[in-house]
């Protein structure tokens, strides 16, 4: 079926970067929206940026002006570029696709919120 492959996390000093990817997998037609989402311990999952298959990109306040989502279509592949991060920025980074349309025994279907297994980024100061 449909899997979501996330790649890309570690440790890193602050000030460092780190670059993020997923891939979705499958008999894959098109995918609407492609995005990141990230959970510290103890608190709840926030969104850090969201890109649409037009191009269009959401990013939270917390992270504008360091962290520039992108994707290629073709590869069905989202990407986090993580710049200027921060003590704070650490979290197990979850990536998200919404409206996904795929072929199951030739059947079209989509399929909503689906997550990856989410990938650990840790920040040290």
């Amino acid at each position: 079926q449909v899997q979501l492959v996330e790649s890309g996390g570690g440790l890193v000093q602050a000030g460092g970067s780190l670059r993020l990817s997923c891939a979705a997998s499958g008999s894959i037609k098109s995918i609407k929206s492609m995005g990141w989402y990230r959970q510290a311990p103890e608190k709840q999952r926030e969104l850090v940026a969201v890109i649409t298959s037009g191009g269009s990109t959401s990013y939270a306040d917390s992270v504008k002006g360091r962290f520039t989502i992108s994707r290629e279509n073709a590869k069905n592949t989202v990407y986090l570029q993580t710049n200027s991060l921060k003590p704070e920025d650490t979290a197990v980074y979850y990536c998200y696709v919404d409206g996904l349309e795929y072929y199951s025994y030739g059947v079209l279907k989509t399929m909503n919120n689906y997550w990856g297994q989410g990938t650990q980024v840790t920040v040290s100061s």
